[in-house]
C-alpha cells in the first residue's frame, strides 16, 4: 500500500472513532470562532508546516513568533497546532514528525479545521548534486515526486527502471534483487476525476514570488562558533525528491539525479504537495541543505544552520505576500 493511501486511511479512521459530538467540534476551529466573535482577526491565516524539533527552535530561537495568546494553542489528534504572527503575519504552524505519512495526516487535520490561505513547509534536505547544492543553501525547488512508491519486479521479469545489478561491485552482473519500476500516485481533487500523477508543481504564483522576495537574500553563515565554508545561496528551480528513507547513499543520490534530475532529497515535501493540490490551496516549499549523499554526516551546527536558513527563506517569502480577508462576523 502506497504512503498516500495509507495516510487517507489514517485519518478515515481517525474521524470514525470520534463520539459524534467531538466529530462535529472538530470541524470548527476554537481559536478562528474567537477571533471572529470578537471581530479581531478577519482574514484567512497561512499554515506553515516542518516535521522536526531542529525546525520549531529555529522559529523559536528567531524571535519572530508571537503567540496570539497565552493560550492559543489546541491539540488535535495527538498534534499541536499554534497561532500566533511571524513578524506580523497571521500563521497556525504544527510540527508534523515524519515520515511522510505523518505530514500528510497532520497537513489535512490542518486545512480540515483552520481557515488557511496556502500552505508553507520549510525543513531540512539532502543534496543529491553538490555542484548546484552544499549543506547551508536554501532549495525552493519548483516540482515534487514521490521516488519511494516502487513496483518490485519478480526476478528475471522485464527490467523496470532501477536495476540492481547495475550496482554490483566490483563489477555489473546479475542481482536477486531484479530491478524497480517508479510507480505514479493517485491524485484526487475536488475539481477534477483523479489522476495518475508523477511530479508535482509548486504553486506557480507562489514560487514566481518567492523567486522575486528571495533574490537577493543573505542567509545566515554562522552558528555559535561553527561556520560554512562557503556563502550560502538560495538556489531555485530545482526537482525534488520524497521518499520514507534518507538518501545517504551516493550511488543511489547520483541515480535520482540521472534518470530524474532529482538535485535534493527528503522525507516531506510531496506528502506538502499532494495533500496542497488535493485540497487546491497554495503551496511553497523551502528545504535548508544539511548533507550531501556519499559524503560525511554533516553536525548539529550544520543541520541547524540548513534549518535556520529555510525558516529565514519562509518568513520572508511570508512576509512578502498578501492574504485575503474575511468579512467579519
Amino acid at each position: 500500500m502506497s504512503t498516500v493511501n495509507l495516510a487517507a486511511l489514517l485519518l478515515l479512521g481517525l474521524l470514525l472513532v470520534m463520539p459524534q459530538q467531538s466529530m462535529q467540534a472538530s470541524l470548527i476551529d476554537p481559536i478562528a470562532e474567537i477571533e471572529r466573535s470578537n471581530c479581531k482577526i478577519a482574514h484567512l491565516r497561512l499554515g506553515l508546516v516542518f516535521t522536526s524539533d531542529v525546525n520549531e527552535r529555529a522559529l523559536q530561537d528567531s524571535g519572530l513568533y508571537s503567540p496570539d495568546s497565552e493560550d492559543s494553542s489546541v491539540d488535535i489528534a495527538g498534534r499541536r497546532f499554534h497561532s500566533g504572527t511571524l513578524n506580523g503575519s497571521s500563521i497556525v504552524y504544527v510540527k508534523t514528525g515524519s515520515p511522510s505519512v505523518n505530514m500528510a495526516t497532520t497537513l489535512q487535520i490542518l486545512l480540515a479545521r483552520f481557515s488557511i490561505h496556502g500552505v508553507i513547509y520549510f525543513g531540512n534536505a539532502g543534496s543529491l548534486d553538490k555542484k548546484t547544492m552544499v549543506p547551508g543553501d536554501v532549495s525552493v525547488p519548483q516540482a515534487v515526486a514521490f521516488t519511494g512508491v516502487w513496483n518490485w519486479k519478480k526476478f528475471g521479469s522485464e527490467k523496470g527502471k532501477l536495476v540492481f545489478g547495475d550496482f554490483n561491485y566490483p563489477e555489473n552482473g546479475e542481482n536477486l534483487l531484479g530491478t524497480v519500476e517508479y510507480e505514479k500516485i493517485n491524485m484526487f481533487s475536488p475539481s477534477e476525476a483523479p489522476k495518475e500523477v508523477f511530479w508535482l508543481p509548486i504553486t506557480t504564483s507562489w514560487y514566481d514570488a518567492a523567486t522575486k522576495a528571495l533574490k537577493d537574500m543573505k542567509l545566515r553563515k554562522c552558528y555559535s562558533d561553527k561556520c560554512l565554508p562557503g556563502k550560502p545561496k538560495v538556489v531555485f528551480g530545482s526537482k525534488s525528491s520524497t521518499s520514507d528513507f534518507y538518501v545517504r547513499n551516493k550511488a543511489y543520490g547520483d541515480f535520482l539525479n540521472d534518470n530524474f534530475d532529482a538535485k535534493i532529497a527528503d522525507t516531506a515535501s510531496a506528502s506538502v504537495a499532494l495533500t496542497s493540490l488535493s485540497n487546491e490551496k497554495l503551496f511553497v516549499v523551502f528545504q535548508g541543505v544539511s548533507n550531501v549523499a556519499g559524503e560525511t554526516s554533516s553536525d548539529s551546527g550544520v543541520s541547524y544552520l540548513a534549518s535556520y536558513n529555510a525558516f529565514l527563506a519562509a518568513t520572508k517569502f511570508i512576509n512578502s505576500i498578501p492574504t485575503p480577508r474575511l468579512a467579519c462576523e
